[in-house]
């Protein structure tokens, strides 16, 4: 295959993620996923190998497919009740496909921004600047999607949406911190992004102190309970016998669902990341004290 050809089909892919992304606002969760992975993913949605590819486009509740993508079942990303999965194959095409994309546009808009500085802008040509803009908010998004921390692609975001100043363009800005914090709790550049959509919002946003007392609440609530298993760890650890303790550490992890199932519907997809994370620690942990102490895994 070519090298033209292989740009071709990355873009092409592109292409497929930014029209699934378009088409799925309310996406919500975002995972890479092993191509082996996507026939398991299948049958757990109750998907049949036989539907045609034409139906599979067609429907709310799609699969993408591509000539590129896995051999085995020919899929490149999975979109199903919100969430989205990426073939791991197909990432770093893709994630090239979507820098080579932005760069591009960016560069665009910047030569015309500087131009429209200088002699001020025409009908046709505030028509054209609008259309860069939005070109440049759907490369960025699928960018920052597959590589959360590339700085200039938010410092973009910010620039384009501060311009507009439309408050339902700093509510998707949320949308897209929440769903990168989905897969990556601890990316600060999301978690900056974030504050300064909030900030920018909160003297324009007519529910913002609900919103953001409930976030904050819950937050307190998490750092809390988060501190005191970072603290009772290192007595756990020397003391597996201490069933007080393994109980006092079982209740807070506890408190943590509960917190969550109460306000499940205000929080941002970056708390809950944070409490999947802290679940999983937690059994990894504990795998490591049952390898580590033979015979004491009660």
């Amino acid at each position: 295959m070519s090298e033209s050809d292989s740009k071709g089909k990355a873009m092409d892919l592109l292409h497929q993620l930014e029209d699934i992304l378009e088409s799925d606002p309310l996406i919500d969760e975002l995972g890479f996923i092993h191509p082996s992975q996507f026939s398991l993913l299948n049958e757990e949605a109750g998907i049949s190998s036989n539907v045609s590819e034409d139906a599979i486009h067609q429907s709310a509740d799609r699969i993408a497919t591509s000539e590129g993508c896995s051999k085995q079942e020919n899929i490149c990303f999975w979109n199903r009740d919100h969430k989205l999965g990426i073939s791991t194959h197909v990432l770093l095409p893709l994630y090239r496909a979507a820098k080579h994309a932005f760069m591009t546009t960016f560069k665009q808009y910047k030569m015309c921004d500087s131009q429209s500085d200088k002699v001020g802008i025409s009908l046709p040509a505030s028509a054209f600047y609008d259309h860069l803009e939005s070109i440049l908010l759907r490369h960025s998004r699928s960018l920052l999607l597959l590589s959360c921390d590339f700085m200039t692609a938010w410092n973009c975001r910010k620039l384009v949406v501060s311009k507009k100043k439309q408050v339902s363009m700093f509510i998707d800005e949320l949308l897209l911190s929440e769903l990168v914090l989905s897969y990556s709790p601890k990316s600060e550049q999301a978690w900056n992004h974030r504050r300064w959509v909030i900030k920018s919002i909160s003297t324009n946003c007519s529910n913002f102190k609900e919103i953001l007392g409930k976030e904050s609440e819950l937050v307190e609530k998490i750092a809390e309970v988060l501190y005191e298993l970072k603290k009772s760890r290192p007595w756990a650890a020397l003391h597996v016998a201490d069933n007080c303790c393994f109980h006092y550490r079982r209740r807070l992890l506890l408190k943590i669902m509960e917190d969550r199932s109460c306000v499940e519907e205000s929080v941002s997809c970056g708390h809950n990341a944070y409490i999947v994370q802290a679940l999983k620690d937690e059994l990894d942990w504990n795998e490591t004290l049952i390898k580590r102490y033979v015979g004491r895994e009660g």
